[in-house]
Order: structure tokens, then C-alpha cells, then sequence
């Protein structure tokens, strides 16, 4: 009897919620409008990390926190990961990651970078925001992220989001030990985000 009802659950409720992750994380390729400027948002693909890591070496002074392989590994992961690119003129000027947690119920932001000469035009907001309207979608407890306790500008966009300080890790950053922040943004409170993202 077990054994009927687990393979019935199964069937109905957990291909349900493969269907529906399937459906969310099926982002579909469109132009967007930030602060009145055009921006092609799409999903991230093998072929745009050599410019995900251009960005990271622009941002992070010359260094790349994730190599070639590591965004390769994570980009190949398309049912717990999911990375968003934003392009000007075919020029990728923004990129978000995150892992989803289907058992925590957990969206963990993994990367967020602006290129410099596009920074203070509301990408990160909008980028962000993306993310947490797709773990809203899932049905996701929490959206998580750490920044560099250094990182004054990045802490503030996250609060003027709703994101609020959840603890400090210890030297997390690998190339300086620099401590980070966590950062939690509550799903299961009614929120008013702006529905950003088709």
C-alpha cells in the first residue's frame, strides 16, 4: 500500500512541481526597459562567459572571484541554477546567478555584477529583483545573498529591496578573508516588489 501511494505521489505531485520549476525557469529571451533605456535580457549561455568574466575582471579589479570552469559547471546545471544576462547594443553589461534550493526552499544568490559604465542605472535593482520575483514563482521561503561587510553601496541596494542582515561569516572571502554579510529577503511576508520579469 506504501509502495501505491508513494509511486501515486509521485505522479501527481512531484512530476507537478519538476513541470512547474521547469515552467519558471524557462525564461524567454526579451527586451526590457530599465530607467528609460532598451536592454535585452536573456538566459545565460556557455558562449557569454568570456564576457560574465570580463565584467568580473572590470568590477573586481582585474581578478575573477569564479573562473571559466566554475560558470561553465553552474550554467550547465539548468534545474537548480539559474543565470540571467542583460545586453546594450549586444553587449552584455549585466549578470545575476542563483542556486534554488527545491528542499530548503531557498534562492541563494551566487553572483551579481554591473559593468562599471552601466553601474547607478538601476541593473542590479532590476536584476535582482528578477530573481526574487522567480523564487516568489516557486513558492520559495527566502531569498539569501552575501556582500562584502566593506561593500556599503551594495548593502544599501539590498535594504532598499526589503533584504535585512542575518549574521556575518568569517573570513569568507577567499582572496583577502574579508567577512561577508548575509542577507535575507522574506518571501513569506506579503510583499510589494514590482513584478519585473516576464
Amino acid at each position: 500500500m506504501w509502495k501505491n501511494f508513494k509511486t501515486w505521489y509521485q505522479e501527481h505531485f512531484y512530476n507537478r512541481e519538476e513541470q512547474l520549476r521547469e515552467i519558471y525557469l524557462d525564461i524567454k529571451n526579451h527586451d526590457v526597459e530599465i530607467n528609460g533605456t532598451d536592454y535585452f535580457l536573456a538566459r545565460a549561455m556557455i558562449p557569454d562567459i568570456p564576457e560574465i568574466l570580463g565584467i568580473e575582471r572590470a568590477v573586481y579589479g582585474g581578478q575573477t572571484p569564479w573562473d571559466e570552469q566554475a560558470f561553465k559547471s553552474e550554467l550547465l546545471r539548468q534545474k537548480d541554477r539559474l543565470y540571467l544576462v542583460l545586453r546594450r547594443n549586444d553587449n552584455l553589461v549585466a549578470f545575476i546567478g542563483c542556486s534554488l534550493n527545491n528542499h530548503t526552499k531557498d534562492c541563494h544568490i551566487t553572483n551579481v555584477a554591473v559593468a562599471p559604465t552601466f553601474q547607478n542605472h538601476g541593473l542590479g535593482y532590476f536584476l535582482v529583483n528578477a530573481i526574487i520575483k522567480k523564487a516568489r514563482q516557486m513558492q520559495y521561503d527566502k531569498v539569501t545573498l552575501e556582500v562584502r561587510v566593506s561593500n556599503q553601496r551594495a548593502q544599501k541596494l539590498y535594504r532598499d529591496i526589503g533584504f535585512v542582515d542575518d549574521g556575518i561569516k568569517r573570513d569568507y572571502y577567499y582572496n583577502d578573508r574579508e567577512d561577508a554579510l548575509n542577507m535575507t529577503f522574506d518571501l513569506t511576508t506579503v510583499g510589494n516588489q514590482k513584478e519585473e520579469l516576464n
